[in-house]
């Protein structure tokens, strides 16, 4: 009787549907956008009197700067393979990536004051506080694993993308990574979590330098 019981045990225990560790939705969300191409709202800092193929080439850094911080936040899950996807990227369209930040840096270089060597420090001041605020602007708490899901969904399909489509792919798929900064529970369980929509935060006009960079006195 005991074998018998032990045996029915070992079948029970055996049958049980158990999740992977590296799971991280049962019922995943589904964070849809459409296309954008890189002027609207929401979609990262404002780039003042940029010309479209600028708006084109911030949408594609800022693509990249995504994906950079999901493999630095999401690295906890060997299923998500967001290292391994940024990698992938960094192979695959480091020319589209390289030409981006050229664009970018021609741009700061194009509209920032002064002359000559005052206006190169100048320019490179502001990429570089674009570039930190870029990476902080991906950075989330209480949706971060709705971000290492959609994340490691963007980098995965981004490997199937040819040489020289990666603006393209952005433009259809930024709107959903930005979509999943924002929390969300897993559908089988019915989550139900308390959010409050925060409105974006305004200051006064005089607040703002005329690059659209709050400045240092109102953050106070």
């Amino acid at each position: 009787m005991l074998r018998i019981f032990s045996a029915m045990l070992t079948v029970t225990m055996s049958a049980t549907p158990t999740l992977a560790p590296a799971q991280v939705y049962i019922v995943p969300p589904v964070f849809t956008g459409g296309t954008v191409i890189g002027s609207e709202a929401g979609l990262g800092l404002p780039f003042p009197g940029a010309t479209p193929e600028e708006y084109s080439a911030a949408l594609v850094w800022s693509m990249r700067s995504g994906l950079n911080v999901a493999a630095l936040q999401c690295s906890h899950s060997a299923f998500l393979d967001t290292t391994d996807n940024y990698n992938a990227m960094l192979g695959d369209h480091r020319e589209e990536l390289a030409a981006a930040y050229k664009a970018i840096t021609a741009y700061f270089a194009r509209i920032a004051e002064g002359t000559g060597p005052a206006k190169i420090r100048a320019a490179m001041q502001m990429l570089n506080r674009y570039d930190t605020r870029s990476y902080n602007g991906w950075s989330t708490l209480y949706a971060q694993r709705g971000f290492c899901h959609q994340a490691s969904l963007t980098g995965k399909q981004l490997r199937f993308v040819p040489r020289g489509g990666l603006l393209p792919f952005a433009q259809a798929n930024m709107r959903a990574l930005r979509n999943s900064l924002v929390f969300a529970g897993d559908p089988i369980w019915g989550v139900r979590a308390l959010y409050v929509s925060m409105a974006e935060i305004r200051y006064p006009d005089n607040c703002y330098d005329k690059y659209g960079l709050v400045k240092r006195k109102c953050l106070r």
